[in-house]
């Protein structure tokens, strides 16, 4: 048995197809799926159904992959102590990020890594908290941007910074020429809203008490906050924005932002890892990085009340 051959297994437990699997680790697919035939026969168990499509383990090997990711893991920190001992900054992180803070946070964040640190590699997937926080759990993640609490015994939160949630309103709109918007003041069928899945769509529905409507006046899905922004400015609806997005607005667009009265609404933002993550070091830089990119005035809950999420 060899980490090369649990690597496999994990790739294709991963992706559920051999030839992804293949392609993720740079290798051909006969290569591939000869090592995982040579550590079947070893362990004399089958580890995947291949009559299944999209292929799935065993029973057994749905056991044997996770003490796979706990072998590969465990290898991963041998790795990490040799650079600390030589300090050396190089090495790998699988970063997972939510999208409503991915456009925002990463193009400074990739910059700011390629520049400062060369032999750093990062690799970003832009993904939801749940499948987020799974992706942790199973080591397809070193660390992950999210919005807190999450309120899972599994998961380590740092918090960066606090965000502060301001309403977007159409130039047609009549909240257009008021200074501070109340959420009773928001109609629920002018509400641009982000597809199910999203915990900033759960924000938007709590800030606005919007629970208790179960059918509203049209639907509309989408993971993207610069398309609703749109959609508002095409029509005489009403949006929520977060301050990173409000930051981009360009100045014909700023008399469309209003704030809510103070405590101002924020969502609360952490760096997350598995509590036995081993990347210590690489993570701590990627903070370290994070943190120069938000303004200083964001990183604390002065005036601010941290809007709940439902996941």
């Amino acid at each position: 048995m060899t980490l090369t051959q649990l690597e496999y297994i994990v790739a294709v437990d991963s992706y559920r197809h051999f030839a992804l699997a293949a392609e993720a680790c740079f290798v051909t697919q006969p290569t591939l799926s000869m090592q995982i035939q040579k550590l079947e026969n070893k362990l004399d168990v089958k580890i995947f159904d291949r009559t299944k499509q999209p292929v799935i383990p065993t029973e057994i090997g749905e056991r044997i992959i996770a003490q796979a990711r706990v072998i590969l893991r465990e290898a991963a920190g041998v790795q990490q102590l040799i650079a600390a001992q030589k300090d050396t900054m190089a090495g790998d992180i699988r970063l997972g990020i939510i999208p409503t803070l991915a456009p925002y946070l990463l193009p400074p964040l990739f910059k700011n890594i390629r520049e400062k640190y060369p032999q750093v590699n990062l690799f970003i997937k832009e993904i939801i908290t749940e499948e987020l926080v799974q992706e942790l759990k199973s080591n397809r993640l070193d660390c992950g941007i999210v919005v807190t609490p999450l309120n899972d015994a599994a998961i380590k939160e740092d918090v960066l910074f606090y965000e502060e949630l301001f309403v977007y309103v159409s130039k047609k709109n009549a909240l257009l020429n008021k200074k501070y918007v109340l959420p009773s003041d928001i109609d629920p069928n002018q509400l641009w809203l982000l597809e199910e899945g999203h915990c900033f769509r759960s924000q938007m529905l709590n800030l606005c008490e919007l629970r208790k409507y179960s059918v509203l006046h049209f639907n509309y899905e989408t993971g993207n906050i610069e398309t609703l922004k749109r959609m508002v400015d095409k029509s005489d609806g009403i949006t929520i924005l977060p301050e990173l997005a409000v930051m981009e607005i360009s100045k014909s667009q700023l008399s469309q932002v209003k704030r809510l009265k103070e405590p101002s609404p924020a969502r609360e933002v952490s760096l997350v890892t598995h509590r036995d993550h081993l990347k210590t070091k690489l993570i701590a830089i990627l903070k370290k990085e994070l943190l120069e990119i938000i303004p200083m005035k964001m990183r604390n809950l002065n005036k601010k009340k941290v809007i709940e999420i439902d996941y």
